[in-house]
């Protein structure tokens, strides 16, 4: 039986509610809508000491927060509780969807093992978000909740949509659980919640309210060694390849690729045991989707002792741009 639905993040609000708790504004509108509604309020920060107590007595979870440590932190929670999680994420004109913690389903850690390193992903308050966005994606999470408990229809279950807004295109990625995920896996090793700013390089004190990641301190303030997309074309043209070195997760890799140029991947969270793997006597570049991962692996070569080491710039994304526009974006 139904008891209740968890929504951590909900937009409800208008110029009336300034200065308002979000938590107050949104149960006001929402008993406006339909006063026959239960809200129940829980007005405060979540985190590993008391998200499995918050989440415990709901059927199911639908999380809207905008940054990385509560999103690992609700996503291992739910596992660990046996809850369905409906997530969603926006981000200037791109939002996704999808239904994590089923049986036999993926979780979010099975899609993103490890955070992106600090700073490389905008906040909301940084990037922008088109203001219609969210509800599409809402409305698609809304749908997914509906399904979930009415127990009909074909879920998100082991797939993940991708909206984009500014092509009015809806993609699908096929996702499957990782028998190795620390979580959901076949031999699961983390029984506990954990400290997830740490996880993430977020400073402990940066909140869900403070809009996404802090500033870290791994060596982002050091210049790291660039190619552009045309620079790196004119080289492999010019007979004088690199490795290209693919650090994104096997699913993207099957979305699009450099394989025709020879290149190599090495999922970022494989990199350290597999370090003996790469030449020192070879220039590397390494690729991912928008240049991110990619620059916190080129700066862990550097420091590792490789001497020709470059990021491409913008990465699969300047490459599609600027060489190939017959490359399948994502």
């Amino acid at each position: 039986m139904i008891r209740q639905i968890a929504v951590p993040a909900l937009l409800l609000h208008g110029e009336s509610d300034l200065g308002r708790p979000k938590l107050e504004s949104a149960r006001d509108r929402l008993r406006e809508i339909n006063p026959h509604v239960e809200v129940i309020l829980h007005p405060a920060r979540i985190s590993s000491e008391n998200a499995l107590g918050i989440l415990e007595p709901y059927d199911l979870v639908v999380d809207g927060s905008d940054n990385f440590p509560t999103r690992y932190l609700v996503n291992d929670a739910c596992i660990l509780l046996g809850k369905p999680l409906v997530y969603g994420a926006v981000l200037r004109w791109e939002g996704q969807v999808s239904v994590f913690g089923i049986p036999g389903g993926p979780c979010y850690r099975c899609l993103f093992r490890e955070p992106p390193p600090p700073g490389a992903v905008p906040s909301c308050a940084e990037g922008g978000v088109l203001g219609v966005l969210p509800g599409i994606i809402g409305s698609l999470q809304a749908l997914e909740a509906l399904k979930l408990i009415m127990g009909t229809g074909e879920g998100l279950s082991g797939r993940f949509v991708i909206f984009d807004a500014m092509e009015m295109r809806f993609r699908e990625l096929k996702l499957g659980r990782n028998p190795e995920c620390p979580v959901c896996g076949d031999h699961p090793t983390q029984s506990a919640l954990i400290d997830y700013e740490i996880f993430c390089g977020v400073e402990p004190t940066a909140g869900p309210d403070s809009g996404g990641l802090a500033d870290g301190e791994d060596g982002a303030d050091q210049e790291i060694p660039e190619i552009t997309a045309t620079e790196l074309r004119d080289r492999l043209e010019a007979g004088d390849p690199p490795l290209l070195l693919d650090v994104r997760e096997p699913y993207e890799w099957g979305i699009a690729s450099l394989e025709d140029r020879g290149a190599v991947q090495v999922p970022m969270a494989e990199l350290a045991p597999r370090l003996p793997e790469l030449p020192r006597d070879r220039a590397i570049v390494v690729i991912c989707r928008s240049g991110a991962r990619s620059a916190t692996v080129t700066r862990t070569l550097v420091d590792a002792g490789f001497q020709d080491v470059r990021n491409l710039k913008g990465g699969l994304l300047a490459w599609s741009e600027q060489v190939d526009p017959t490359m399948a974006r994502y």
